[in-house]
């Protein structure tokens, strides 16, 4: 590397709270993760469009659908972690769901109205996100230590937010040209450019990442049985917090997410308007995200620990709630969805996955990846039926009340799983309480 060439790590390295080392893994993840959500945000208005024109009367049953498909999905990929060596892990996933998309933009091009294969996209789409962060994310904290993934993954994670926000422009600007079932091809396109970016952070983590367990190298395969995810958490105290944790999260997610295709449907009868609210929604929610992941996340984490990632949204949307119960319309609607969204984004998303940097590898991919799916959707679910029972049963001011109580909770959660995440940081321990345990090869 020539003098000039090493001059840009350094001046990166003082502006992300980076070692001057560690910046071109940065930059790698920072690609991954924009490439990613491009290929997701360009889809997502997509989905919220579909949601609505199956009736909001019926989402909760998409919530269900979403659900009972993530217990579908967990034990195939169960099996296929069994037999495929950890570094080819995320490949092989990332193809698969690329042939999936693949498919749905052939049913889509022959038939672009059948409401069905529109619920069966918004179901797969719902999946589809989840899973393939989940495994991205797990891959950077095999790729980090816990110190780096403190650093770091804030700057990481803005890759996302860039993602996030070129995502609903592109959708925008291609969906009249190419319609619905050409955007699907463009998202696979990129979905499958992440694969360049995942090969040079496996290649950076062989030469200057953490050190190798001898017991447990990228080429082994992961041990386990096909549901091995699910008994992990419920052996392990610290899983099931994390669990607790992403249930209220998905709850409060959900209730906003009910009253936003309410409040939508009558401000905004019109489809097209409709996707156009939801892809500038989008684009606000990551062009605010992105400054403070870079810049601020890191130095949060720094002086406060994870702890403040993980309490300040919770209590934030305590009063979001509040101000809901009193003035349900849409521009304060818009307003506490995209506080709670940038929240997530920028601090609890990167805090939540803080929490697994120093975990074993069954853990972070298969533990991990179930809480992700079937504990996330599954919050879903519950959440999309009580608040529809809710509703039914009183107003929506109702369930903004209710927010308000689950928002404590899961402030309360937060700042448990946090406290005890510093505190074995500080110690030099996982936050498990106990060594990971080895993982064997075969």
């Amino acid at each position: 590397m020539t003098r000039s060439e090493a001059a840009v790590p350094r001046c990166l390295s003082r502006l992300i709270v980076a070692e001057p080392h560690e910046v071109p893994a940065v930059l790698g993840g920072h690609v991954l993760f924009f490439l990613l959500f491009a290929s997701y945000f360009m889809l997502r208005p997509v989905r919220e469009t579909f949601g609505i024109a199956g009736g909001v009367e019926n989402l909760q049953w998409l919530y269900l659908g979403t659900f009972l498909a993530s217990l579908v999905v967990v034990p195939i990929y169960g099996t296929l972690a069994k037999r495929v060596r950890r570094r080819r892990l995320l490949p092989a996933t990332y193809v698969f769901s690329a042939l999936v998309m693949a498919g749905f933009s052939a049913s889509l091009f022959a038939d672009p109205d059948n409401v069905w294969i529109a619920r069966a996209f918004y179901v797969w789409l719902s999946v589809f996100n989840l899973f393939v962060i989940s495994i991205a994310w797990s891959l950077m904290a095999d790729v980090f230590n816990a110190d780096q993934g403190h650093r770091l993954f804030g700057q990481i994670a803005a890759g996302a937010s860039l993602g996030g926000l070129t995502g609903p422009l592109l959708s925008g600007l291609l969906v009249e040209p190419l319609g619905h079932a050409g955007l699907l091809l463009v998202s696979t396109v990129l979905l499958l450019a992440t694969l360049i970016a995942a090969r040079y952070l496996i290649g950076w983590r062989e030469r200057h990442g953490k050190p190798e367990d001898p017991q447990n190298p990228p080429e082994a395969r992961i041990g386990g049985s096909i549901w091995a995810g699910i008994t992990l958490i419920l052996r392990s105290p610290y899983l099931l917090g994390i669990s607790l944790f992403v249930i209220l999260l998905t709850s409060v997610s959900t209730f906003l997410y009910f009253e936003q295709a309410r409040v939508v449907e009558a401000t905004f009868p019109d489809p097209a308007a409709q996707t156009q609210i939801f892809s500038a929604i989008d684009f606000t929610v990551q062009s605010l995200t992105i400054f403070i992941q870079i810049f601020i996340t890191g130095r949060i984490t720094k002086r406060l620990g994870v702890t403040a990632l993980l309490a300040a949204v919770p209590v934030t949307m305590m009063f979001g709630f509040g101000l809901l119960a009193f003035a349900a319309t849409f521009p304060v609607l818009a307003f506490v969805m995209i506080v709670r969204r940038v929240g997530e984004y920028a601090l609890v998303r990167p805090g939540r996955e803080m929490l697994f940097t120093d975990v074993d590898a069954e853990t972070k991919y298969k533990a991990k990846n179930a809480i992700d799916t079937v504990v996330y959707r599954g919050g879903d679910a519950m959440a999309a039926w009580a608040n529809a029972a809710i509703v039914a049963l009183g107003t929506a001011a109702s369930a903004s009340i209710l927010g308000v109580g689950i928002a404590a909770i899961w402030g309360g959660v937060g700042y448990y799983l946090g406290r005890r995440h510093d505190r074995h940081a500080a110690d030099g321990e996982p936050a498990r309480g106990r060594r990971p345990r080895l993982m064997r090869s075969g």
